[in-house]
């Protein structure tokens, strides 16, 4: 039976967000395989988590910086060890080319947190995002430097796809476009009705920095909204809301931060249209697409809709200043055509792009090519052999000096 390994940054959190939704998606498409899965993680245990056994998943707590690590890939033997975010391929990627070598290493990207990370710095700098910020990130440099020593990447957007193409020349056979995966078969057509809903909503883990941004922008935005709208509100949910967060909570001005929600989709099927003012971050966004399932018309940025509907019209107003997003919240809030229009928008997008039958397919068949060829597949890729040879002379070297450090504390 074929041995899978997941090394987690975070415990998944499916109803805390997207990152979470995503690898509870993957962690299925391995077990439907009929494979072993064990999910590993160096993080805490959060209130949040998933039980991971109700999937019969194992799970195993991990130490960062500590050979015990060594001694537990031995005895697991895995053919495929997955790593969530380059951050783990960093932390334990050496490890695993060293004690167990025929392992195909897949990095699952979750999105570029070097593009995430240079559009914020755009942002606090008050100025255009341009490429070369990106190109010359040493967040870039790191992440780039991990999707090479991997065997295959898992990228969510068709966006970040293309520019790791074009702009940092990476193998297309190094790569796989997997967006989020949705069981059609399931869809629920028979949401509330324009008439049936009512208020504006958002929702986003207000750790997530591009999250917090938007609800700050949306205290900014919405007394124009309010203004024309008078008998709506805004309700805002997400998990762990700080008290910076649960402070802006206004109900003389229809501005609610609700916090958790128990049953994000209920939450979002009972609103009229969700708001989403992102202006950093990559990736996909989890809350548009629960929109689109939910058919909730919705009202983003360019980079909110990035990577989600291609040529395909957006189901709502992708704005490109305030002005434009404030009229377009009121008209699809007060426009019952226009509503029902969008939501037709979202339901065509859902088909053409998230089918997960279609989706998994390509992951299956681009698994089984590789593994098949995985001798070859890692003698094509040279700068990934070289990237190896350097992590070996470097990060290793560190690790071992920080575990040294850390036991002579014990002694």
């Amino acid at each position: 039976m074929t041995k899978v390994l997941v090394i987690g940054y975070v415990w998944p959190e499916p109803n805390s967000s997207a990152a979470g939704v995503h690898m509870m998606s993957l962690l299925k498409f391995y077990k439907s395989q009929g494979w072993q899965v064990e999910f590993a993680s160096p993080a805490q245990i959060t209130e949040h988590m998933v039980d991971l056994s109700e999937y019969e998943i194992s799970s195993k707590q991990i130490a960062l910086n500590c050979s015990s690590f060594d001694e537990y890939i031995q005895q697991y033997e895995p053919d495929i060890v997955m790593f969530d975010r380059f951050m783990m391929e960093e932390q334990f990627g050496w490890r695993v080319d060293k004690f167990a070598p025929n392992a195909m290493k897949i990095l699952d990207t979750e999105d570029l947190q070097s593009l995430r990370g240079a559009r914020h710095e755009s942002i606090k700098a008050n100025e255009a995002f341009h490429e070369s910020k990106l190109l010359n990130s040493e967040l870039a440099k790191r992440e780039i430097a991990a999707i090479l020593r991997c065997d295959l990447s898992l990228i969510i957007s068709d966006f970040e796809l293309e520019l790791l193409k074009q702009t940092f020349n990476i193998s297309e056979a190094l790569l796989v476009h997997l967006p989020f995966l949705v069981d059609l078969s399931k869809l629920q057509l028979d949401r509330p009705s324009f008439d049936e809903r009512q208020h504006f909503m958002t929702i986003g883990n207000f750790r997530h920095a591009p999250n917090w941004d938007s609800v700050l922008y949306l205290q900014r935005l919405w007394p124009a909204i309010k203004k024309r709208v008078p008998d709506a509100e805004l309700h805002i949910y997400g998990s762990y809301p700080p008290k910076k967060a649960t402070a802006l909570n206004n109900p003389k001005t229809g501005f609610f931060v609700k916090g958790w929600a128990e049953d994000a989709i209920e939450v979002m099927s009972q609103s009229r249209v969700c708001l989403s003012p992102i202006r950093f971050g990559a990736g996909i966004k989890g809350k548009l697409l629960e929109a689109m399932l939910t058919q909730t018309p919705c009202v983003t940025t360019p980079v909110g809709a990035e990577g989600m509907h291609g040529s395909l019209p957006w189901h709502g107003c992708v704005a490109q200043s305030d002005e434009e997003f404030v009229d377009a919240a009121v008209a699809l809030y007060t426009d019952k055509a226009l509503f029902e229009k969008a939501q037709k928008n979202g339901l065509a997008i859902l088909q053409a792009r998230y089918d997960q039958v279609s989706l998994i397919e390509r992951l299956q068949h681009k698994i089984a090519h590789t593994r098949n060829a995985l001798v070859q597949h890692r003698t094509n890729n040279f700068y990934g052999q070289m990237l190896k040879h350097h992590t070996l002379r470097s990060t290793q070297y560190m690790s071992q000096w920080i575990e040294e450090k850390n036991a002579n504390k014990m002694r």
